[in-house]
């Protein structure tokens, strides 16, 4: 079921076009991520999805109506750029937000009872937020922005500045969002939390999208047919099994053994290349080599460079 629909949606600033005629569905209960290069125009679309900004063409649909001012309750957003109150203390910072999301005062502070303990950060309720680290900010702006508990929540670079454990418990906590019914739309730069984490992906490149849809299916539609083989034996014995339907393309050792890469041409199968090199060789391993986002994303931004 989709929970948001960004449709037709056009911006302008001057002298940019920052979306042109951008549509992005995002299913319910899951984790979308919003990919592209700097400039693409993916921070324009959250301010859009936020209220920050109004589109110049197009609408936001949630839950199949229009979105409404009153909307941005449902809303949790962290952005890239970090904004608290440096003079302010930790903990009145903390919970001048959570009253922001419209929650109690006692409510507000039970709750963030239950994240600084979490988060191991009780120590750092009465210093001040000039104090913190680049990462402790960003954790106390992690929790304000998921305290009410919202149905969206958008994070945009939100491993920016967390050491590896922390952006491992960062991504740990996303994935409970997720299991207890938050959808997330996820906008990094970082391609490997890309695949531990998105269901699905849209891929903006000069103001337009131009790829979407689930991870498994754009890895899917861009393998290229690849196979890399382990083996005991001579190379050039592999070598010569080989017939008009495959290339060679790459030699090398892994873990002490030789291993090879080999693409299919002309819709062979990997059944019959294994019937030619089984007689020539010891097979140690045999796999397919599927392409990472990384790989993906560059070849698709580099083919709408023109």
């Amino acid at each position: 079921m989709e929970l948001l629909r960004a449709q037709n949606i056009e911006k302008k600033f001057i002298n940019h076009l920052a979306l042109d005629d951008v549509n992005v569905s995002i299913p319910e209960n899951s984790i979308y991520g919003l990919l592209g290069p700097n400039g693409a125009g993916k921070t324009t679309l959250i301010r859009i999805i936020t209220r920050i900004t109004a589109p110049d063409k197009g609408k936001i649909i949630l839950k199949g109506r229009a979105l409404q001012p009153e909307d941005v309750h449902r809303i949790g957003y962290l952005p890239e750029e970090r904004g608290l109150y440096k003079k302010m203390k930790v903990g009145d910072q903390a919970l001048y937000l959570a009253r922001l999301k419209g929650l109690s005062k006692s409510d507000a502070l039970k709750r963030l009872k239950h994240w600084f303990e979490k988060f191991e950060m009780q120590a750092w309720w009465d210093k001040k937020v000039e104090e913190l680290s680049k990462g402790m900010a960003q954790k106390v702006q992690f929790i304000t922005n998921i305290l009410h508990e919202p149905e969206l929540l958008i994070f945009d670079e939100p491993f920016s500045g967390f050491d590896p454990i922390n952006a491992n418990l960062l991504k740990q906590e996303i994935l409970e969002l997720k299991k207890k019914g938050a959808t997330i739309i996820f906008s990094t730069h970082n391609m490997g939390s890309v695949e531990e984490l998105c269901d699905h992906i849209t891929l903006i490149n000069k103001s337009k999208n131009i790829l979407e849809g689930q991870i498994d299916d754009i890895r899917e539609k861009y393998k290229s047919n690849i196979y890399e083989i382990s083996f005991n034996g001579d190379i050039e014995k592999l070598e010569n099994s080989l017939n008009s339907h495959y290339e060679l393309i790459d030699k090398k050792k892994v873990n002490g053994h030789n291993a090879v890469q080999i693409k299919l041409l002309n819709q062979t199968n990997e059944n019959e290349l294994l019937s030619l090199i089984i007689p020539a060789v010891e097979i140690i391993s045999f796999n397919e080599v599927v392409p990472s986002m990384n790989d993906i994303f560059i070849k698709v931004v580099n083919e709408h460079k023109n």
